[in-house]
């Protein structure tokens, strides 16, 4: 499978968590958003007046192309590009870090998906990999919602995406 092709299949489950909405929330750290798109980090565009297409290409340059979860098992990509996009492209990455620690697997936690992180992905068994690295999504965004009380209003969204 080529990288554009993976990518066609996790931007699918993104849109599926992201809607196509424009939303204002006041308590959005992005602000303005649309397909997942916030404002702030991309302040270069009208995330209000982006069409679905727009979206993707957006995320094929922003968000996928160079970041190497292609190197990543199938499923465990299209789950670490989907938290990537929420939790940020290093914090999705340490999350399946300490997944494979969680599996017994010991590679660096510096948020990169190196050879060796993408190796171990790959030795890993991936029903216990997925497990673990939902759940440790999950404590990453109730620690978020720790550090930041405002940020409850988003939790359970982010729960039920952390689980999916």
């Amino acid at each position: 499978m080529t990288s554009r092709e993976l990518f066609n299949r996790a931007i699918e489950v993104v849109l599926e968590h992201e809607g196509s909405a424009y939303t204002d929330n006041p308590a959005d750290r992005g602000g303005p958003t649309k397909f997942g798109i916030a404002q702030r980090w991309n302040p270069d565009l009208e995330v209000k007046s982006l069409t679905r297409a727009q979206a993707i290409e957006v995320y094929w340059e922003r968000y996928w192309h160079g970041h190497r979860y292609e190197f990543l098992p199938e499923v465990i990509a299209v789950k670490v590009f989907d938290l990537a996009v929420n939790l940020g492209h290093k914090s999705a990455v340490t999350c399946l870090q300490r997944a494979l620690h969680a599996c017994g697997l010991r590679v660096a936690i510096d948020g990169v998906p190196g050879i060796e992180t993408c190796g171990a992905a790959e030795q890993a068994d991936q029903t216990a990999l997925m497990a673990a690295l939902r759940s440790e999504a999950a404590g990453e965004y109730r620690l978020r919602v720790a550090r930041s009380a405002d940020q409850v209003v988003f939790q359970g969204g982010w729960l039920n995406r952390a689980y999916a």
